[in-house]
């Protein structure tokens, strides 16, 4: 049976909580902790102006709580509630964003559509439900200490904005995971003009991690499905889940991950090109200074993906690169993930520039498509040529009166 892919309204948190844009942060604190949250409509005179996040708030900590909420509005991605799920899935992907308004044919605002709301639509749809967790998992690169201070957090924003944080002990072992959200409790604590705040006798950033991180982690083993997965996911009311082998964590499934899967085994748009039809993400550059480094990149992407669209058509390429160095061709560890009409590829490179990692693993993948492709299509000669033999149903009497005739004339 064909199950129909959800639209927004389908998705839609309908009449979302929404806060006024002459409202002070301390109030859009409130609710998002209150609510469990991470962004909130922000109106002016019923009309949506843009979006209150805690990703913006965290950034921005030397802001004080008095600050009004349009100082720092994000403006969403905008659906109608006939969006598909794929568009949805992509728009939130290119944005970056945990959500996306949506709005009536008068432009007013009907509902919120966020990546909570797409991750618990999944476990119902075969397609997706049926991988497995270590087919789309990205590697933990970073990892924060317990006894660390919530100050090492700030400035790993860019990484807590796709996924929580594993938290360890001295020895190495996973007490705990901590994200964006878990910073709302370290920005709740009020403080003046920057001061030290006298309840606590010290700095906020000071705090310890395993203070305000939530524990245990949400954990499932190699082999799990992304359906099971998904369905704890929502379950437990977090955005990743850490995937562990042999007890010791070995990857971790974050809402973007799975948004991914969903983009990667959609059907294309009608009339499209092969290659226009490839959603491509980067992991590990955002908010990179130099524009020529994604330009580059873009470059070289392209023209891999040309050389695998010759024997399969891709649909969604996932990059995740880890530089080694603050210059812009260093060293870097690069992983690359690509889903196409004859399943996923992986490849992964360490200790290279960057640029020629991602060239070759491209080869490399070109190369695994060239033998999946070439496998498929001798099976379908193979099968060609038994068709017209094995496919014809044998009539014993008939055969026996041929054998006669032949005999006969011999």
């Amino acid at each position: 049976m064909v199950v129909a892919w959800p639209n927004a309204r389908d998705l839609m948190t309908a009449k979302p909580i929404t806060i006024p844009s002459d409202a002070q942060l301390s109030r859009a604190l409130g609710l998002m902790r209150t609510k469990g949250i991470h962004e909130l409509p922000v109106m002016k005179k019923k009309r949506l102006v843009g979006l209150i996040t805690f990703e913006t708030i965290a950034r921005r900590t030397n802001l004080p709580l008095t600050t009004k909420v349009e100082h720092l509005l994000t403006l969403p991605p905008v659906a109608d509630e006939n969006t598909s799920y794929s568009e949805l899935a992509e728009q939130l992907l290119a944005a970056g964003m945990r959500a996306a308004a949506v709005l009536g044919k008068k432009g007013e605002l009907v509902g919120l559509v966020s990546r909570t709301d797409l991750v618990r639509a999944l476990p119902g749809l075969p397609t997706i439900a049926r991988h497995r967790v270590e087919e789309i998992m990205s590697p933990i690169v970073t990892m924060v200490r317990e006894d660390e201070p919530c100050g090492q957090l700030f400035g790993q924003i860019r990484v807590l904005e796709e996924h929580p944080l594993p938290v360890v002990d001295r020895k190495g072992r996973l007490t705990g995971a901590v994200g964006v959200s878990d910073l709302g409790r370290v920005l709740w604590i009020p403080t003046v003009g920057g001061k030290k705040d006298a309840k606590t006798s010290g700095s906020i950033f000071e705090v310890q991690v395993k203070s305000i991180m939530h524990s245990p982690a949400l954990t499932v083993e190699k082999g799990t499905t992304v359906g099971a997965a998904c369905a704890l996911m929502s379950q437990e009311k977090v955005s990743s889940v850490f995937v562990l082998e042999g007890g010791k964590p070995t990857g971790i499934v974050s809402q973007t991950d799975l948004l991914g899967l969903a983009v990667g085994v959609s059907e294309p748009s009608a009339g499209g090109s092969r290659l226009g039809d490839v959603y491509v993400q980067v992991h590990g550059l955002r908010g990179s200074g130099d524009p020529a480094i994604l330009t580059e990149i873009d470059r070289v992407v392209a023209k891999g993906l040309r050389h695998i669209s010759r024997h399969v058509r891709p649909t969604f390429l996932s990059l995740d690169i880890t530089p080694h160095a603050t210059h812009r061709s260093g060293d870097a560890t690069v992983s690359v993930r690509l889903h196409t009409d004859h399943g996923i590829f992986y490849a992964s490179r360490d200790g290279w520039n960057f640029y020629a990692g991602i060239a070759g693993l491209l080869d490399e993948l070109s190369e695994q498509a060239r033998r999946v492709h070439d496998a498929s299509r001798d099976r379908r000669r193979r099968s060609a040529k038994r068709a017209p033999v094995d496919d014809i149903p044998v009539d014993p009497d008939l055969e026996a009166q041929l054998r006669r005739v032949v005999g006969g004339n011999d």
